[in-house]
């Protein structure tokens, strides 16, 4: 009876274990084979273990598990993340309920985890590797942090994803997402990611609607692996580095960008089918050649054309002035012909026309005056000569961007620009303007950019300029002119970025300067409000030259600057958000605000720095070199965010004002060729990211350089023309006098340096040492005779003995006989 008992919970527990391993199909069998030898109670017994078994696993994939996920999640970050750490940080402090922390999205019910964003958490590190046990995630959303290494494969294990957004991170290698059959939307764009899109495409193409993978490094051809995504309406592979023919098939999208690629050939006409849906098309910056198709103007709907930057030749399509919707036209960087079709002047939309770099030379077409419509039009590069008064051009009374830089324009800066009374942006750099800037310049109330540098101008600075509340920007840089800076500058209350560098300008800095960009809100709140204008490629010529400076916080950009970019960093800027951090007085924490520069170097400017430059709060970049400044730096300057302090080459005098040690955020700090004298500041070694430092003639200062330390670290060629400055790391010598090693001998009756005497004497006393040890040694084995000599001598004699024995045993065939 007892072995009946044993067999029979043996054969439950067999049920049991099959119930919850092989599955339903082995489950009935249990049941069969347990009624037919065990009777109808095991029945019930075995059906009650399946359902607690079914209970298990449908509770495995609950609100309570998806729970422990995202904690899992979360001790995943922290781990990577020891400080700084994003609202995550927060989850199941609060509450317990997954659904009300941040990031995280619940189904209708609220009884699973549907989505997860963490955008711009400040995460770093590597991905997660447990996403796919969140059995119901369709959002996922991680961009805008810095994570860095490959996507794992647990990620291509969520098969209900629909939306994947990994952009903004340093993700990288080969794209192989095959899993992700019901994703919708995908964006990939500024990340690391390479090779070639056939591993993914067109395998995800069955739902998917929207594709971002600009600003990768993807290589290969992209002319067949989009054919099968039909659903498909938006596609973005700017900025990489595709080849070979364009995707026929892009007609059907409603916008299609492959701008900044390497992707040639012609442009088949057939690629514009009679149920074109596309609004916005960018093949800027490629190698595309020959003409554009006519039938470009079955794109009914097109709202923005880009083809800037390739090598399109032949006529403007005068079918482009068919397509009403047209708002933005750049055909700039081309090789396009001189006539520009009537037909573009019925475009009543046109916002934008950019027809820059197309070589057009001679007179500056008439046509252009009568684009009454245009916000912006951009005709820089052209080899213009003349014809801006009888183009008519200044009664474009609706243009906001005049941009005419890069041409050969001559003669006087015309007065009728003033005109322009919604003009917010004047761009005349590089011509051959002469004359003095004109007066009525100062009535263009709305004027935010004033670029007039590079030309021949002459004369002295309007004080009317001081009218421009909304001006940003001022670039008056490498002109002739002359006189006084106005005080009436100081009214520019909007002005961050002052260039005046390179002229002839005389007389003191005037107290009133201190005052421009001390109140630029009400300009930034005014550009918030208005919608950003589509951005032409010619733009970023313009950013670029309107920030570049040689020691500028903005360099780090330039070696990343995509157009994309650089529209970025230009809205950014209008509007007045900071893309870089900056010191705040009195607080150590750092913060993202727009900052500006005064370049006043290269000129004539005398007299003091007056103290009020203690109130330029919103410069970052202080450039006075090459004047003729003197007497004391006031201390006040240690009181501004300063990254770049410059004002080599003038006669400031005094101490050097220890405040400047105090300026965490200076990174290039040059005082050199001035008149500072009394004890070098040691502090200046606490300026940790100091990277160019340059204090060389002032030969008045004194005092010891630190062995360590931020000081320490830079080459004697910042300390040089200082004697009484002393550093054990080198020696500071008269850079005047050439060293010795350069000077191949001495002139006749010339003393020997003192290094010269010293490395003589050396080798005498050597040789001296040498000579009487060897006399020593002599003395010492004939006299004495010691026994270690005797027995090597005896044994060289024994040697000598061995060898003839030896060459003549071998000659002869015999033994060699061994002596003893």
């Amino acid at each position: 009876m007892l072995q009946g008992k044993a067999n029979t919970w043996c054969s439950t527990v067999v049920l049991m274990f099959l119930i919850l391993i092989t599955g339903f199909k082995y489950t009935l069998f249990s049941v069969y084979f347990t009624f037919n030898h065990f009777g109808y109670g095991l029945v019930m017994l075995n059906w009650f273990f399946f359902g607690f078994a079914a209970f298990i696993t449908v509770s495995g994939n609950s609100l309570n598990t998806d729970k422990e996920i995202l904690l899992n999640l979360k001790s995943f970050l922290e781990n990577q993340n020891r400080v700084n750490r994003g609202r995550y940080s927060g989850w199941n402090r609060w509450t317990s309920n997954p659904c009300e922390w941040h990031g995280i999205m619940c189904s209708p019910d609220m009884e699973r985890v549907t989505g997860l964003n963490l955008s711009d958490s400040k995460i770093s590190g590597e991905m997660f590797n447990n996403f796919s046990a969140l059995t119901q995630l369709h959002h996922l959303d991680f961009s805008r942090n810095t994570l860095k290494g490959l996507i794992p494969d647990d990620v291509n294990r969520c098969h209900n994803l629909v939306y994947l957004n990994l952009s903004h991170n340093i993700l990288g290698g080969e794209l192989k997402l095959t899993g992700l059959t019901r994703l919708e939307k995908l964006d990939l764009s500024t990340n690391r990611f390479h090779g070639e899109v056939k591993f993914s495409f067109p395998a995800i193409c069955n739902r998917l609607v929207v594709a971002n993978l600009s600003m990768n490094n993807f290589i290969g051809r992209i002319d067949t692996f989009f054919d099968g995504c039909l659903n498909l309406m938006y596609l973005d592979l700017s900025s990489n580095k595709f080849t070979g023919n364009i995707w026929t098939g892009f007609s059907r999208l409603v916008e299609f960008s492959v701008s900044e690629n390497r992707v040639s050939g012609l442009i088949p006409a057939s690629s514009f089918s009679d149920n074109c849906n596309l609004k916005g098309l960018d093949l800027s910056v490629n190698m595309f050649y020959g003409e554009v198709p006519r039938e470009i103007s079955n794109c009914k709907k097109l709202v923005m054309l880009n083809l800037w930057g390739n090598k399109f030749s032949g006529p403007i399509p005068s079918e482009l002035g068919s397509i009403s919707t047209l708002e933005g036209l750049l055909l700039g960087n081309n090789e396009f012909s001189r006539v520009i079709p009537e037909s573009l002047l019925y475009l009543n939309n046109l916002a934008v026309l950019d027809l820059s770099y197309n070589n057009f030379g001679g007179r500056l077409q008439e046509i252009f005056g009568r684009f009454r419509q245009l916000k912006a039009l951009v005709l820089q590069g052209n080899s213009y000569i003349d014809g801006l008064s009888s183009s008519g051009i200044h009664k474009l009374t609706n243009i906001s961007r005049l941009d005419l830089s890069y041409n050969n324009f001559s003669g006087h800066l015309p007065a009728e620009f003033s005109e322009m009374v919604g003009l917010k942006f004047l761009i005349l750099a590089y011509n051959q303007f002469t004359g003095p800037i004109p007066p009525q310049y100062g009535d263009l109330s709305q004027l935010q950019a004033l670029d007039l540098s590079f030309n021949r101008l002459i004369g002295s600075i309007p004080p009317s300029v001081g009218n421009l509340r909304s001006l940003l920007w001022l670039m008056l840089a490498n002109n002739s002119l002359t006189g006084e800076i106005p005080g009436e500058l100081g009214n520019c209350s909007s002005l961050l970025w002052l260039n005046l560098a390179n002229n002839q300008l005389s007389g003191r800095f005037p107290p009133e300067l201190a005052n421009i960009g001390r109140n630029p809100t009400l300009t930034f709140e005014s550009n918030r409000r208005i919608n950003a204008m589509i951005a032409s490629p010619s733009d970023c010529l313009v950013t670029k030259r309107l920030l570049t400076m040689d020691y500028s916080p903005f360099g780090f950009i330039y070696t990343i600057l995509t157009r994309k970019i650089c529209k970025n960093v230009w809205d950014q800027l209008l509007q007045g958000y900071g893309f870089f951090q900056v010191c705040v007085k009195g607080s150590p924490v750092r913060k993202y605000r727009v900052s500006g520069y005064l370049q006043l170097s290269g000129n004539q400017l005398t007299g003091e720095v007056p103290s009020d430059i203690g109130k330029m709060q919103h410069f970052s970049v202080l450039h006075l070199s090459y004047n003729l400044f003197n007497g004391e730096l006031p201390v006040e300057i240690g009181n501004l965010p300063l990254v770049v302090l410059n004002i080599s080459w003038n006669k400031f005098s005094g101490q050097i004002p220890r405040e400047i040690g105090s300026l965490n955020c200076l990174q290039n700090l040059d005082l050199s060729h001035n008149n500072f004298s009394g004890i070098f500041p040691t502090n200046l070694n606490c300026l940790n990211e100091l990277s160019k430092f340059n204090i060389s003639f002032n030969p008045q200062i004194a005092g010891q350089i630190p062995n360590i330390g931020q000081l320490a670290t830079f080459e004697e060629e910042s300390y040089l023309g200082n004697p009484l400055l002393h550093s054990r790391l080198f020696k500071l010598q008269d850079p005047t006098v050439p060293p010795l090693n350069s000077r191949k001998q001495a002139l006749p009756g010339e003393e020997e340096s003192e290094d010269g005497f010293w490395w003589k004497a050396l080798l005498m006393e050597y040789g001296c040492g040498m000579a009487f040890g060897m006399v020593m040694l002599c003395i010492c084995v004939v006299k004495v005779q010691p026994k270690w000599v005797v027995n090597k001598v005896e044994g060289l004699h024994q040697l000598k003995a061995v060898r003839p024995w030896k060459k003549n045993g071998s000659r002869g065939g015999g033994r060699i006989i061994k002596l003893m």
